[in-house]
């Protein structure tokens, strides 16, 4: 830890895979074919294995990377758990969720102190994805929940409303996480026949739909305290959003997002909602300054194809059109605001 500076990354990963659930999974699972999760749609996200970081990792890889970047902390999310929205069968979903917060809090959380995580939860079974965030919380020392933005949910509507209602009443935040699968989700990136053209798409539509169910049905006027974070599509698609949100509230609101009492972007302003960062975002600076410099959080995305940890925090901290007091929020005060740290 010598030469940590402090930083938090928002949103690293682990390679959660079949070998790494089996040790944890339900006995009456452990001869299933396939271990959930994944993306399965059949592009080459490594192209032809030049892109992307190492297959398999442990919680001391993740403790030497944390020191190349001078780093603290790192929040840890899924990778095949991305996808835990895909799979069919309830009591599978709940057991794999468990058995992957399992995994995470053993191998991971449990080494240090400098590696924390957060819960994947069954959404098929809002009750016992409620009782599972409970468990991981207040057992298994996890720091709140990843609610996938891909799949067959939109996380505003009140069928989810006991997951909300427990994060609040645990003090932990819920972060709707991008997975950049497009299996099951029937929008135009199967129009393509390339990732590269696919995935600009997979990661910022996936969170425009899920910020604008959770806006407009109202979920932080019900849950007043609730913090909720969008990871993984940059935030300067946010400001476009906002005024997006605004002008159809206008025109539609009073009839048809009736429990809003006060305009959408206002509520994304506010301190219950935070957005991760792309360092290379040459709106960033705007941004900042309509969102609010307390929302941003920065976000390694290591080990993933498409992040390039520690080069993407380096360029970040030498970035001269952000001043040294809104690196110091984004990648401090920030996510230790988000995480409860």
């Amino acid at each position: 830890m010598a030469g940590s500076k402090g930083y938090i990354d928002a949103d690293g990963h682990v390679r959660d895979g079949a070998a790494q659930m089996r040790k944890y999974i339900s006995p009456e699972y452990q001869n299933r074919q396939g271990s959930g999760g994944g993306s399965s749609d059949s592009f080459d996200r490594q192209a032809n294995g030049t892109l992307g970081g190492p297959r398999e990792m442990d919680a001391n890889h993740w403790l030497e990377m944390l020191d190349k970047g001078n780093m603290e902390t790192t929040v840890l999310y899924p990778t095949g758990g991305l996808g835990v929205n895909f799979i069919h069968e309830a009591d599978y979903a709940i057991a794999f969720c468990k058995a992957y917060n399992d995994y995470i809090s053993e191998e991971f959380v449990k080494v240090s102190p400098r590696l924390k995580a957060v819960a994947i939860l069954p959404l098929k079974d809002p009750e016992e994805a409620a009782k599972e965030l409970w468990r991981a919380v207040t057992q298994l020392g996890l720091s709140g929940a990843m609610l996938g933005a891909d799949g067959p949910f939109l996380l505003g509507k009140t069928f989810m409303d006991p997951i909300y209602a427990e994060a609040q009443r645990l003090n932990v935040p819920v972060a709707v996480h991008a997975g950049g699968s497009l299996k099951g989700r029937g929008l135009d990136e199967y129009l393509f026949d390339k990732l590269l053209h696919a995935h600009v798409l997979s990661h910022s539509g996936a969170q425009m739909r899920q910020m604008t169910s959770i806006i407009y049905e109202g979920v932080l006027e019900r849950f007043p305290d609730l913090t909720i974070a969008f990871l993984e599509a940059g935030c300067t698609w946010v400001p476009y959003w906002m005024d997006r949100l605004d002008e159809e509230f206008e025109f539609r609101g009073e009839q048809e997002a009736p429990l809003l009492k006060k305009k959408p972007s206002e509520y994304i302003r506010s301190d219950n909602v935070y957005v991760a960062c792309e360092p290379e975002e040459q709106l960033l600076p705007e941004t900042l300054r309509i969102i609010g410099e307390g929302s941003v959080v920065y976000a390694s995305d290591y080990p993933h194809w498409d992040g390039s940890y520690p080069e993407s925090l380096f360029e970040f901290e030498e970035r001269e059109d952000v001043t040294e007091a809104q690196k110091h929020k984004i990648l401090i005060d920030n996510p230790t605001a988000l995480y409860h740290l």
